[in-house]
């Protein structure tokens, strides 16, 4: 059973609008990457910063861009899709060590809270929230 629909303009690349929150401190809206080759959510280290995020060291792993250090940190995340929002509280995510990378959404917990949706066709991308 589906519970809400997010639609997206999909043009180029999967790309949703996003917030984190992390005790009272929020950023401007991101366009985060829909990473389908990912394991779980990746911030670059700045966003980490301006976030004043505890991080817990997760070591290494190679990517598309070579080697990279990452760290383990929780934190809000807000999806926004025009007048409607869905929140993970306290959401596990990982933060690369890297400025040079956009925020990726990986598998988890996108792709297991979602049915997710591509009509290239006339550039819509849905995210259909499951409920479970």
């Amino acid at each position: 059973m589906l519970e809400t629909q997010f639609e997206f303009e999909y043009k180029d690349y999967p790309l949703i609008p996003i917030k984190f929150i992390n005790d009272g401190r929020e950023t401007p809206i991101i366009e985060a990457l829909l990473d389908s080759g990912g394991d779980f959510i990746v911030i670059p280290n700045a966003i980490a910063k301006y976030l004043d995020l505890k991080l817990i060291n997760a070591g290494c792993v190679d990517t598309a861009a070579g080697e990279t250090t990452l760290c383990k940190t929780n934190v809000d995340l807000t999806i926004i899709c025009k007048d409607k929002k869905y929140t993970y509280d306290k959401l596990e995510i990982h933060v690369s060590d890297r400025n040079d990378i956009p925020v990726l959404l990986g598998r988890k917990p996108i792709f297991e809270d979602h049915e997710i949706i591509f009509k290239k066709y006339n550039n819509r991308l849905f995210l259909n929230r499951i409920q479970k």
